[in-house]
């Protein structure tokens, strides 16, 4: 099979790669749409910092080049031993998280911090390639769910928004800001407009404001990077929100989210920062604001509620998802515009089967790409 395989920083290789077999509990899945994020991203640019390029993982056992991807959609190829209830062919959605079920957390449904956690694309071989084998137990046949190859693809990226959605515990009515409207702020302003919520959204790329009002957002608000974030945001706010959902991991963002909530209100801090961030700890407990952070997705708790929102869009994700390039663009056409700044799509996905960019459509079951 054909795969990207990371073999270090900055370097990705299209290389031919034996289908992997499944083990015991586990599906092989025939890979038609895997999209990349930010952490792909910074792998490639900066690490390896996550991948077990040099060190042997402790959790997953993974050592040396490795296949990235962790979200991903694709069909059942193959089932491992004990695997029951997954046709040949049918469509499938895939969590990334590997959790033990067994340890304290896990007991607790905190399968994200379980004690033995890793992540598929992350500390095992991944979906960037033609076929991956994963556990059954995070994968969830959405074709019943109406969702064909391509919009199996967004259902993990949707889960991590959804999850985050749930960590703010807005009501619905509430005012909501979102900043930053990239593939998770992108999705977090779906869910809570369909949640009832009223979404500011806030993004340097008019662009992308123009999308996240398709969206549902009743109003945008296009930064000034030279001008402070917080009054910016205010302009666009009858009141302070109820919640505030930091997404670029700016410091400067994430101050600003605490800036604009209202007493007892909370700030959601989803972007990964690379540096620690300073913050009025004075501002923050006299107004009994709470920070909140976010971490993953819950595979029982958050990922049918994310195939759901996925599927529930009339026309699709094409505005946000556009375009499938094949393994062969990754770098040039993925990676490269992610770390330099000047990515043109909020969503990349990447077709392993795909010999030239295709657009995509495959949001419906049944529906060819």
């Amino acid at each position: 099979m054909r795969a990207a395989v990371y073999h270090g920083s900055r370097d990705i290789r299209v290389e031919d790669l034996e289908v992997p077999d499944p083990g015991p509990g586990e599906l092989l899945i025939e890979v038609h749409s895997a999209g990349i994020c930010g952490t792909d991203a910074s792998e490639w640019s900066h690490g390896p910092k996550m991948f077990p390029i040099a060190a042997r993982s402790e959790r997953s056992g993974h050592l040396g080049p490795m296949v990235p991807g962790h979200e991903f959609g694709g069909r059942v190829a193959a089932r491992g031993k004990g695997v029951e209830g997954f046709p040949d062919g049918a469509v499938i959605a895939s969590g990334a998280g590997i959790s033990c079920g067994a340890c304290s957390t896990c007991t607790r449904g905190l399968t994200n911090f379980c004690e033995r956690y890793f992540t598929v694309g992350l500390q095992r071989n991944g979906a960037l390639a033609q076929y991956v084998a994963v556990p059954a137990s995070i994968c969830l046949q959405v074709d019943q769910h109406g969702l064909g190859d391509d919009a199996a693809a967004l259902v993990q990226p949707m889960s991590v928004a959804v999850h985050a959605l749930r960590q703010g515990s807005p009501q619905p009515g509430d005012t909501v800001v979102v900043i930053g409207i990239g593939g998770v702020g992108a999705f977090l302003v779906y869910a809570a407009a369909e949640m009832g919520l009223r979404v500011i959204a806030a993004d340097l790329a008019a662009e992308r404001l123009a999308i996240a009002e398709e969206l549902g957002a009743a109003a945008t608000v296009e930064v000034d990077r030279n001008q402070d974030l917080a009054p910016q945001l205010r302009s666009a706010l009858d009141s302070p929100a109820a919640v505030a959902y930091e997404v670029t991991g700016v410091a400067a963002a994430l101050r600003a989210a605490l800036a604009v909530v209202e007493p007892r209100g909370r700030a959601v801090a989803v972007g990964l920062g690379a540096e620690p961030v300073s913050i009025d700890v004075r501002s923050l407990t006299l107004r009994e604001v709470s920070l909140v952070g976010t971490n993953a997705h819950v595979f029982g708790a958050d990922f049918a509620e994310a195939a759901r929102l996925v599927g529930r869009r009339p026309g699709g994700w094409s505005d946000v998802a556009p375009v499938a390039l094949p393994l062969g663009e990754l770098v040039q056409g993925g990676l490269r515009p992610m770390v330099d700044g000047r990515a043109e799509r909020i969503k990349t996905l990447i077709d392993p089967w795909a010999t030239e960019l295709r657009r995509t459509g495959g949001w419906a079951a049944g529906s060819t790409p």
